[in-house]
Order: structure tokens, then C-alpha cells, then sequence
């Protein structure tokens, strides 16, 4: 086998996209790191010099994907020159920039992997809350807000959101309707 050479960043990007493939198809319990390095053509020693098990590779890989999410989300929550009500309309939500093609996305939404999802959820949540307080206290600094404080209120928009995103009765757009109505409400 010819040994191929490539960027370390180049290198762990390549071992989590083929081991969320194969977590896909075959299941995180059947898949292992022998599995993930003959599909790549490497040694799994060269796995395990990126990770330290299969465990620390999938939490790499939904750490990734979470922050794959925000980093969509984040320049129109970051913009200054918005006001608050144009961010929660103009901010892309979950069903504008999740790519339903890839594996990532297909094993984190699997129907039988409610706990992965709900493990992501909380990721993403911990990745937001920063921005929104951040956001929230400068409103609340240029009399815009009258609250006092913004981790709190940082805290309840953005975990408080999870009670409507998780209710399988309502469509994706009513979820996003009633979310975006009662952050109005409470904001704006």
C-alpha cells in the first residue's frame, strides 16, 4: 500500500467524514477504528494518534457538526447593525442550514438516535448561549432592553427554545413560528 501523506487538519477531517459514513451505515456498536482506517487505506495507529478512542472521535465529530450550525447563525446574530427583532427573523434557522444529504446529519437526526440529537441540541445551546448574552447586553447597555440580566435571559431564549423544537405534533415551520413569537414578545 502506498503511504499518502496529508495535513494533519486534512488527516482528522478525513477520519471523522468516513467515520460518521460508517457510523451511518453500519451502526456506532459495529463500527470501529479498525473499521474507519482500512476504509481511508491508513494504519489505525494513525486513528488513534488523533483520537484516543471511538468515544473521543464521535464527540469530536458532533462538537464539529454543532459548531458547523452556529457558525451559520453567527453572522446575523453577531451584526450590529441589526436590531434585535431583525435577527430573529433574519437569522437562518436549523431547517435553512442543515444539509439532510450528510452522514453527519443523517446520524445525529436518525429516528432511533434521540439521545445523539438531544446530545447535539445541548451542544449547540452551550455554543449559543455566549452569543446571544453577548447580543442581549448590548442591547440591555444602549437602553434597548430593560432587563437586567443578560446570562439569564441569554439562558431561558435559548434552552427554553428545546421544550418547541422537540414536540413532534407540529410542523417545523409552526415550531419556528412559536418560538419566533414569543421571542418577539418577551424582546421586542
Amino acid at each position: 500500500m502506498t503511504r499518502v501523506t496529508k495535513e494533519p487538519e486534512v488527516r482528522k477531517q478525513e477520519i471523522l467524514d468516513t467515520a460518521m459514513e460508517l457510523f451511518y451505515q453500519k451502526g456506532y456498536d459495529k463500527t470501529s477504528i479498525s473499521d474507519i482506517a482500512e476504509k481511508i487505506g491508513i494504519a489505525q495507529g494513525l486513528c488513534y494518534r488523533y483520537f484516543k478512542s471511538k468515544e473521543e472521535l464521535f464527540d469530536t465529530a458532533l462538537d464539529y457538526y454543532a459548531e458547523q450550525q452556529v457558525s451559520q447563525m453567527q453572522p446575523v446574530l453577531c451584526d450590529r447593525s441589526k436590531t434585535l427583532k431583525q435577527k430573529l427573523y433574519e437569522t437562518p434557522t436549523f431547517m435553512d442550514i442543515e444539509q439532510h444529504n450528510s452522514f453527519y446529519y443523517k446520524v445525529f437526526h436518525d429516528t432511533d438516535s434521540k439521545k445523539i440529537h438531544d446530545q447535539l441540541s445541548m451542544k449547540i445551546c452551550r455554543k449559543l448561549v455566549p452569543i446571544i448574552k453577548e447580543q442581549i447586553q448590548h442591547e440591555i447597555d444602549s437602553g434597548e432592553l430593560h432587563l437586567t440580566d443578560a446570562d439569564t435571559a441569554a439562558s431561558f431564549c435559548i434552552y427554553g427554545q428545546l421544550g418547541i423544537l422537540q414536540r413532534d405534533d407540529l410542523s417545523g415551520e409552526e415550531r419556528l413560528n412559536r418560538i419566533r413569537t414569543f421571542l418577539l414578545q418577551l424582546l421586542v
